[in-house]
């Protein structure tokens, strides 16, 4: 047996079966609140050109989990951000509304994409007699 590397004479391409239809994409992603509130947490403190360490001190949280919660990588409690919210000058309402306002913007964006990219031949077009 030879150890030499097959050349391409010899590779058969893989074909997919016949008769099955190619897979759609799965559908998008919801976003996670948690990215959504840490999106919305950093945003507030870059608009107010704040440090994380200046946020974490006067919430009394550490820098490196306040880093952590911006970057959703931390489920926080709600004690955690609404002192993260407080020392932004949020209030938590104010925080969970913007984050809420967030998901239904990213949500609409989705449903206008799934909407365009629809496999009717007709296109979204309807009539009605």
């Amino acid at each position: 047996m030879s150890s030499q590397a097959p050349n391409e004479a010899d590779v058969i391409p893989l074909r997919r079966p016949q008769g099955r239809p190619a897979a759609s994409p799965p559908p998008p992603r919801e976003p996670l609140w948690r990215d959504l509130v840490g999106d919305v947490l950093r945003r507030e403190r870059l608009a107010q050109e704040r440090t994380l360490k200046d946020v974490a001190d006067q919430a009394r949280i550490s820098m490196p989990y306040l880093s952590e919660v911006e970057r959703g990588r931390k489920e926080a409690s709600s004690e955690v951000l609404a002192a993260a919210a407080h020392a932004l000058g949020l209030g938590l309402g104010d925080l969970l509304s913007r984050a809420q306002g967030e998901l239904v913007r990213i949500a609409g964006r989705q449903a206008d994409r799934s909407r365009r990219t629809s496999t009717s031949p007709y296109n979204g077009l309807c009539l009605a007699a």
